[in-house]
């Protein structure tokens, strides 16, 4: 069981702190929307990540949702209001998460996802913001973007165009998925696979393991490793401007609407 749970603050109340020995766990927890990405879950994110990556005691994180879910993503109610606002309001919305995923890359401590359900739209890019992905073997897997009209954010594509080939990469990104956790594995973006249900008890022995290695070591191997694979803070800007961008487009409004009212989009031509 946990030895700590943060459950202090209501707006930070869709995501659970708690700490296992060494293992920091955070755990997205709104079921109503199966975990979508709100801001006080994004903030508590942050702070989370910014205290472990000062604490000793911690030596691993892991990232978990709650009820059977990842997470669904990015809430599309709010993004279907913020195309009627201005593009610098929009850039803020972007930035919280962007922020949580920046402080996910530069936290030296390993950061373990362990993923059952749905890692759909953002949820998805959260997952490869990780350093390693366990994945139950019935989970799905849906960059989802294009299919509202939108484009990916929260480093999805450079995390995709790093790790797989540029036909499964152009697949994920035109089409927008599902694809499963054992195709995923075959180019290494899923690291383990686990027995569904047992996702979260897979990676907390893994983190487990981790949190014991030298923290030290580690942390510079994550920092070698993010220069060795090019800017991730550039393509992060650079999807910020085109999910701006995709969001006062015609395409993004016919493709939410579609989503709400249960039909299939017809985008303008």
């Amino acid at each position: 069981m946990p030895e700590q749970t943060d459950t202090e603050r209501p707006e930070f109340a869709s995501l659970e702190v708690a700490r296992q020995g060494r293992v920091l766990l955070l755990t997205m927890n709104d079921p109503a929307t199966r975990n979508a990405l709100g801001n006080g879950m994004m903030a508590r994110g942050r702070e989370a990540l910014e205290e472990a990556a000062h604490d000793t005691g911690i030596g691993a994180v892991v990232l978990t949702g709650a009820g059977g879910a990842f997470s669904s993503g990015g809430h599309l109610t709010q993004l279907y209001d913020h195309a009627g606002k201005s593009r610098s309001e929009n850039r803020e919305s972007i930035e919280r998460f962007h922020g949580w995923v920046r402080i996910m890359r530069e936290c030296p401590k390993p950061i373990v996802a362990a993923v059952e359900g749905p890692a759909a739209g953002a949820g998805f890019s959260l997952a490869l913001a990780c350093d390693l992905i366990v994945a139950a073997a019935d989970a799905r897997f849906l960059t989802a973007y294009v299919r509202v009209g939108l484009n990916a954010d929260g480093g999805a594509s450079i995390s995709l165009a790093r790790a797989l080939p540029p036909q499964l990469c152009a697949e994920l990104m035109l089409d927008g998925g599902p694809v499963d956790p054992q195709r995923l594995q075959q180019f290494g973006v899923v690291n383990r696979i686990a027995e569904p249900g047992r996702a979260l008890d897979d990676a907390l022995r893994w983190a487990a393991t981790l949190a014991e290695g030298p923290a030290a070591a580690m942390g510079r191997a994550k920092r070698l490793m993010e220069l060795a694979y090019g800017n991730f803070a550039t393509q992060l800007a650079r999807e910020s401007d085109l999910f701006v961008e995709a969001l006062h487009h015609p395409e993004a409004r016919e493709g939410i609407t579609a989503f709400f009212e249960k039909r299939p989009p017809v985008f303008p031509r």
